[in-house]
């Protein structure tokens, strides 16, 4: 974050939403060939939620950033900006911000999709807050959504256990520095791409090629093993860096939200950091990874369970796809 800039962006409001769908690991014992102990001892994930076949994403959405704008006590016509970090488009022509400008209300904001997989929130709450900071947008509402159970190869063993669908949101709104958000750092290598990819549905390989349907293209596919490695890494640097720039100490840091992607991941982080159990929110054991909505659906979370409050000094950071990876400082 630059310094000179006379204000930054806090988060006035704070709404999520779950799909009623729940799948359990004995439920994927029934159409894979795995089991509830494989799925624990290496994710940690127990469950997840899934969208009904009449759900998609745009529901979702529409539902998470009602409930931030009513947290928030603001009216969608208030709403200059709207961002929908995501990775499963609800079509790919027109924005999937787009289609869930009307839903929402927000008649008067410019809306547009961010896609950087995991990252994806914590990415379009950097975005969000530079258009606050130079006062081109007083109000942006800030949305994470995904529907992955429609991306998943659902006979990949390997994949299909990890991913759940869901959405989280913010309001964000102009503030003096010192408060809100401290700082923001990102980063992307794009030399470590196919790590986490999915390589068919688009012009390369169109999704009715016989080659994208021979080889399983449009599903999102994943080297576990070479993933964890640079996300310990990646995480555990950037957390710190961020950190350090605001002129703060790890152990002045209340809450930290990561991305919700792993449990191993999570707990490898934490002892990185030096941070007790206590201030590591963790709920991927009952929503999987839910990529761009995992930030924000871990803070509505964390406010419910009471270990999140007004005035908490708060580190995200995430992973994903990209590769990506970003980390926010910031005053909830």
């Amino acid at each position: 974050m630059h310094d000179s800039l006379a204000r930054t962006a806090r988060i006035a409001g704070l709404g999520s939403c779950l799909p009623d769908r729940i799948v359990t690991n004995s439920d994927l014992e029934k159409v894979v060939d795995t089991t509830d102990e494989w799925i624990t001892t290496r994710t940690g994930i127990k469950e997840r939620r899934i969208v009904a076949d009449d759900e998609a994403l745009v529901d979702l959405v529409e539902r998470a950033g009602k409930a931030a704008m009513a947290d928030a006590d603001v009216e969608p016509e208030s709403i200059d900006l709207f961002i929908l970090a995501t990775a499963t488009v609800e079509q790919p022509i027109p924005a999937s911000a787009a289609i869930a400008q009307p839903r929402l209300g927000v008649k008067n904001a410019a809306c547009f999709d961010l896609s950087a997989a995991c990252s994806g929130f914590v990415y379009a709450l950097n975005v969000a807050r530079q258009f606050i900071a130079t006062g081109e947008a007083d109000r942006v509402l800030v949305v994470g959504a995904e529907c992955l159970s429609r991306y998943v190869d659902w006979t990949d063993r390997t994949t299909c256990v990890l991913f759940g669908d869901g959405a989280g949101a913010v309001v964000l709104e102009a503030s003096a520095q010192g408060d809100g958000i401290l700082q923001l750092d990102w980063r992307t290598d794009g030399t470590l791409a196919d790590l986490i990819a999915m390589p068919g549905g688009g012009c390369r390989f169109p999704p009715n090629s016989a080659q994208a349907i021979e080889e399983r293209l449009p599903f999102i596919k994943m080297k576990g093993n070479e993933t964890f490695k640079v996300a310990v890494r990646a995480i555990t640097d950037l957390s710190l860096q961020v950190v350090a720039k605001a002129g703060i100490e790890i152990d002045e840091v209340d809450l930290f939200i990561p991305h919700q992607a792993n449990n191993r991941i999570i707990q490898a982080v934490g002892s990185r950091l030096g941070l007790s159990s206590e201030k590591v929110f963790v709920n991927v054991d009952r929503v999987g990874n839910t990529s761009a909505a995992s930030i924000p659906l871990a803070m509505a979370d964390a406010v419910a369970e009471d270990r999140l409050h007004r005035g908490d000094l708060v580190l995200a950071t995430a992973f994903g796809g990209g590769l990506t990876w970003a980390s926010a400082l910031f005053r909830y």
